[in-house]
């Protein structure tokens, strides 16, 4: 579909807004040329961001006289976009401010898009991915597909956490131990748990997924991700998100993505509620990367233009029926795939 013409009076508010925002580099950038010769930056060093507020971020110093201390920064304007995670250099200034000069390369960078298909960027070098599930609301293969495709997108390891294991029944036990053992069939770590023993300790089992670790926890709202997040940093006031009664959904509570200190040793990186990730922006040959048991079959097709939704002499049909790949797994994939269709047949209208 062609492009929508834009006319003159657009053209002019585009130029405008551009302008001005080269303006406002120009003066920041400036203002921190003044600083720096009027001797009031101090000398370059590492840091790692910890919270970000708009133009400004959390910089903690992790090394000289300023170790451990947090600082509010400024970017320097020819610096790209940064994330919570990411390791800075930086200059510090006064009253517990400071300049960020430089951003050191990453190992990794999480992204998911927002309400209109932009990739945001959420958090930078993370050892693993935690997808909390839990009994209620009940998970569903679907969901955790689509955080599993973006984690093997992403490069980043993940893990499935069943918290509030305490609310398997006999009513739900068979289901969800199936579930739960497909993925381990995938080769997935699944960790089984409660966000606190009686006293409101932290479970042991989540002291020791985390330990040593740049975790990030996501998952579906009202699993308990927040309470988890609580038991391990008992001295952070973070709100804890009720689950409603009558529709079994949770509220978000969560609105900027902060790292913590663990006492235990790691660090936790708290992103925003995420009911789930939206694909739309993948190709299908990026969801087919993301199903592990999907990637060896690639170019296995019959033909090479196989779209995998049914077709003849499809490979993943017959991996299906020889038990290569399960049956749910591949309706999830073709749910993604129509899903990433019709989000995508929807933006075409809207332009």
């Amino acid at each position: 579909m062609a492009k929508r013409k834009l006319n003159k009076r657009q053209q002019w508010r585009i130029e405008k807004i551009q302008k001005e925002r080269a303006n406002r580099a120009a003066r920041k950038e400036k203002n921190v040329q003044d600083q720096a010769e009027a001797g009031e930056l101090g000398a370059e060093q590492n840091g790692l961001i910890i919270a970000h507020f708009g133009q400004q971020l959390d910089v903690e110093a992790l090394e000289g006289e300023h170790r451990g201390q947090v600082f509010r920064c400024f970017v320097r304007a020819n610096i790209d976009s940064l994330v919570t995670g990411d390791r800075v250099v930086w200059r510090p200034g006064k009253s517990e401010t400071g300049v960020i000069v430089a951003r050191c390369d990453r190992n990794n960078l999480l992204e998911r898009p927002d309400n209109f298909g932009a990739l945001k960027p959420v958090a930078a070098n993370i050892d693993h991915i935690i997808l909390v599930i839990a009994p209620e609301p009940e998970p569903h293969d679907n969901l955790i597909d689509r955080y599993l495709v973006a984690s093997e997108s992403a490069d980043i390891p993940a893990v499935i956490l069943l918290n509030k294991s305490d609310l398997v029944t006999d009513n739900n036990r068979t289901a969800i131990d199936a579930l739960l053992n497909r993925y381990e069939r995938l080769g997935y770590q699944v960790v089984r748990t409660s966000a606190a023993d009686s006293q409101g300790r932290p479970a042991p089992e989540v002291e020791e997924l985390v330990r040593d670790q740049t975790s990030v926890f996501v998952g579906q709202s009202g699993v308990g991700k927040s309470s988890i997040i609580q038991t391990l940093l008992p001295d952070e006031y973070l709100r804890v998100g009720a689950v409603s009664e009558s529709t079994g959904k949770g509220v978000h509570t969560t609105t900027t993505a902060r790292l913590f200190h663990v006492p235990g040793g790691g660090n936790l990186i708290d992103s925003p509620g995420i009911r789930e990730f939206g694909l739309w922006h993948m190709t299908p040959q990026e969801v087919e990367y993301g199903f592990r048991e999907i990637r060896p079959l690639i170019g296995l097709c019959k033909f090479r233009n196989c779209r995998h939704m049914g077709d003849p002499g499809c490979a993943l049909d017959a991996a299906a029926e020889n038990g290569e790949l399960s049956l749910e797994r591949l309706k999830s994939f073709h749910r993604i795939l129509q899903d990433m269709a019709q989000q995508q047949a929807r933006g075409l209208k809207l332009n």
